[in-house]
Protein backbone atom coordinates (compact mmCIF):
# COMPACT_ATOMS: atom_id res chain seq x y z
CA UNK A 1 0.00 0.00 0.00
CA UNK A 2 2.79 2.31 0.58
CA UNK A 3 4.64 1.81 -2.39
CA UNK A 4 1.71 2.68 -4.41
CA UNK A 5 0.86 5.60 -2.38
CA UNK A 6 4.39 6.34 -3.56
CA UNK A 7 4.10 5.94 -7.04
CA UNK A 8 1.12 8.10 -7.39
CA UNK A 9 3.03 10.54 -5.41
CA UNK A 10 5.63 10.29 -8.15
CA UNK A 11 3.03 10.13 -11.06
CA UNK A 12 1.19 13.33 -10.26
CA UNK A 13 4.60 15.22 -9.19
CA UNK A 14 6.21 14.38 -12.76
CA UNK A 15 2.81 15.60 -14.30
CA UNK A 16 2.38 18.54 -12.21
CA UNK A 17 5.91 19.68 -13.47
CA UNK A 18 5.26 18.84 -16.92
CA UNK A 19 1.76 21.28 -17.36
CA UNK A 20 2.41 24.20 -18.05
CA UNK A 21 -0.20 27.58 -17.72
CA UNK A 22 0.78 29.52 -20.21
CA UNK A 23 2.36 29.09 -23.86
CA UNK A 24 4.98 30.65 -23.57
CA UNK A 25 7.65 31.01 -26.16
CA UNK A 26 11.50 30.53 -25.60
CA UNK A 27 12.75 33.03 -27.93
CA UNK A 28 15.85 34.42 -26.18
CA UNK A 29 18.10 35.21 -29.03
CA UNK A 30 21.42 37.63 -28.54
CA UNK A 31 21.17 38.24 -32.95
CA UNK A 32 17.30 39.60 -32.40
CA UNK A 33 15.86 42.15 -30.55
CA UNK A 34 12.36 41.66 -28.88
CA UNK A 35 10.00 43.99 -30.99
CA UNK A 36 6.23 44.09 -30.67
CA UNK A 37 4.07 41.77 -33.00
CA UNK A 38 0.23 42.38 -33.48
CA UNK A 39 -0.81 41.72 -36.99
CA UNK A 40 -4.10 40.63 -37.88
CA UNK A 41 -4.63 38.73 -41.15
CA UNK A 42 -7.96 38.85 -43.02
CA UNK A 43 -7.83 35.48 -45.48
CA UNK A 44 -9.82 36.80 -48.01
CA UNK A 45 -7.54 39.41 -48.81
CA UNK A 46 -5.59 38.29 -52.34
CA UNK A 47 -2.12 38.67 -50.20
CA UNK A 48 -3.79 36.61 -47.91
CA UNK A 49 -5.75 34.05 -49.26
CA UNK A 50 -3.02 31.39 -50.09
CA UNK A 51 -3.25 30.49 -46.10
CA UNK A 52 -6.33 28.77 -46.80
CA UNK A 53 -4.05 25.87 -47.79
CA UNK A 54 -2.19 23.59 -46.17
CA UNK A 55 1.92 24.02 -46.48
CA UNK A 56 1.30 27.20 -47.98
CA UNK A 57 3.23 30.60 -46.69
CA UNK A 58 2.84 33.82 -46.63
CA UNK A 59 4.95 36.96 -46.15
CA UNK A 60 3.39 39.90 -44.13
CA UNK A 61 5.71 42.89 -43.54
CA UNK A 62 3.06 46.16 -42.53
CA UNK A 63 2.60 47.71 -39.08
CA UNK A 64 4.11 46.06 -36.26
CA UNK A 65 5.37 42.26 -38.03
CA UNK A 66 8.49 41.89 -35.91
CA UNK A 67 11.95 42.89 -37.36
CA UNK A 68 11.91 42.26 -40.33
CA UNK A 69 8.43 41.07 -41.61
CA UNK A 70 6.88 37.68 -40.14
CA UNK A 71 6.54 34.36 -42.03
CA UNK A 72 3.11 32.82 -41.58
CA UNK A 73 2.37 29.09 -41.97
CA UNK A 74 -0.68 26.60 -42.53
CA UNK A 75 1.03 23.86 -41.21
CA UNK A 76 -2.27 21.77 -41.57
CA UNK A 77 -5.40 20.86 -39.95
CA UNK A 78 -5.93 24.38 -38.73
CA UNK A 79 -2.38 24.62 -37.79
CA UNK A 80 -0.91 28.02 -37.67
CA UNK A 81 2.77 28.89 -37.05
CA UNK A 82 4.54 32.37 -36.96
CA UNK A 83 8.10 32.90 -37.34
CA UNK A 84 10.07 36.56 -37.93
CA UNK A 85 11.86 36.84 -40.79
CA UNK A 86 15.27 38.02 -39.22
CA UNK A 87 18.12 35.35 -39.98
CA UNK A 88 18.03 33.99 -36.12
CA UNK A 89 21.83 33.16 -36.16
CA UNK A 90 23.06 35.57 -37.74
CA UNK A 91 23.55 39.52 -36.78
CA UNK A 92 21.00 41.93 -38.62
CA UNK A 93 22.45 43.43 -41.45
CA UNK A 94 21.48 43.79 -45.11
CA UNK A 95 21.46 40.20 -45.78
CA UNK A 96 20.01 39.23 -43.04
CA UNK A 97 16.04 38.91 -44.33
CA UNK A 98 15.14 35.39 -45.01
CA UNK A 99 12.85 34.38 -47.68
CA UNK A 100 10.51 31.80 -49.08
CA UNK A 101 11.69 28.48 -50.27
CA UNK A 102 8.89 25.99 -50.26
CA UNK A 103 8.75 24.75 -46.88
CA UNK A 104 11.60 26.93 -45.86
CA UNK A 105 13.38 29.77 -44.79
CA UNK A 106 16.50 30.58 -46.47
CA UNK A 107 18.93 32.85 -45.01
CA UNK A 108 20.84 34.77 -48.14
CA UNK A 109 23.92 35.16 -45.62
CA UNK A 110 24.75 31.88 -45.22
CA UNK A 111 22.27 29.86 -47.00
CA UNK A 112 21.24 28.02 -44.30
CA UNK A 113 17.29 26.90 -44.71
CA UNK A 114 14.98 26.44 -41.64
CA UNK A 115 11.71 24.27 -41.45
CA UNK A 116 8.58 26.13 -41.37
CA UNK A 117 7.36 23.44 -38.94
CA UNK A 118 9.68 23.58 -36.65
CA UNK A 119 11.59 26.92 -36.95
CA UNK A 120 14.62 24.63 -36.70
CA UNK A 121 17.85 24.24 -39.10
CA UNK A 122 20.59 21.04 -39.31
CA UNK A 123 23.50 22.47 -36.84
CA UNK A 124 22.11 25.48 -35.65
CA UNK A 125 22.07 27.12 -32.26
CA UNK A 126 19.05 29.27 -33.17
CA UNK A 127 15.83 28.52 -34.20
CA UNK A 128 13.60 31.25 -35.76
CA UNK A 129 11.65 33.59 -33.93
CA UNK A 130 8.53 32.29 -33.12
CA UNK A 131 5.09 34.41 -32.74
CA UNK A 132 1.96 33.35 -31.40
CA UNK A 133 -0.91 32.30 -33.78
CA UNK A 134 -4.77 33.07 -32.65
CA UNK A 135 -7.26 31.79 -35.45
CA UNK A 136 -10.42 34.40 -34.81
CA UNK A 137 -12.55 32.87 -36.94
CA UNK A 138 -12.60 30.74 -40.59
CA UNK A 139 -11.19 34.06 -42.33
CA UNK A 140 -8.78 35.76 -39.55
CA UNK A 141 -5.94 35.24 -38.17
CA UNK A 142 -4.09 37.11 -35.57
CA UNK A 143 0.05 37.07 -35.42
CA UNK A 144 1.31 38.17 -31.74
CA UNK A 145 3.64 38.04 -29.00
Amino acid sequence: MKIRKSIIFFIMIGLSISCSKDDKINNSNPYLPNFPVDVTLNLNLPQYSQLVFDTNVVYVNNGAAGIRGVFVFNAGGGNYKAFDAACPNQVLSTCSTMTINGIKAKCPCDDTEYSFFTGLAPGKEYPMKQYRVQQINSTTLRVYN
